[in-house]
């Protein structure tokens, strides 16, 4: 990268903030988007901000999929993005669980949220200023994570939610969903 200025990013959970939550899936004809997230991407783009998804995928730990199929999935939602002229800048996941992976996945590790590793990660290698940057999921370790890593936090209530809310700390921005949190905190 030759632009030495540090760039302002959203850090986005993807299952049941970008797509509805399916549980352990991995194929691309299973995904469907969030009401909302497809646009709520574009005008995080137009605004200039990088996007970034952070997913924990304990299916790979699990043994339900392989990473090669998560990446197929990552390079379907994109190419599902550019149709409607938006884009993640880059996938950032967590194949391990330190209590039920299997073989190699089996790990402690600092990349599965609440941990906040993958941000840092990105942050690293894209040059955001994490002081300036926001994280955005349904679930208590996605508002963690993004604590952790400095980022400002938002709750969406799509996803999981509905059952997680009581778990956020009052002080946590809520919206309806990815949308709603661009649009009323993010871009205000």
């Amino acid at each position: 990268m030759n632009d030495k200025r540090a760039k302002t990013a959203v850090f986005l959970d993807r299952d049941g903030t970008i797509n509805i939550d399916k549980g352990y899936f991995y194929r691309p004809e299973e995904c469907e988007f969030e009401e909302g997230s497809i646009e709520a991407i574009g005008l995080l783009n137009q605004a200039g901000y990088k996007v970034f998804v952070i997913s924990n995928q304990a299916g790979i730990a699990l043994g339900h999929f392989n990473e090669a199929q998560v990446d197929e999935l990552h390079n379907w939602i994109q190419a599902e993005l550019l149709k409607h002229v938006a884009h993640i800048d880059g996938f950032y996941y967590c194949p391990h669980h330190a209590k039920l992976g299997i073989g190699q996945y089996k790990t402690t590790c600092d990349c599965r949220k609440p941990a906040p590793g993958l941000l840092v990660k990105a942050a690293k290698e894209w040059n955001i200023d994490l002081a300036n940057s926001y994280m955005v999921g349904d679930h208590n370790s996605d508002v963690e994570a993004g604590r952790a890593a400095g980022v400002q936090s938002i709750f969406v209530r799509t996803g999981h939610g509905s059952h997680e809310e009581a778990f956020v700390a009052a002080e946590v921005p809520r919206a309806a969903n990815l949308y709603e949190a661009v649009k009323k905190y993010i871009l205000a």
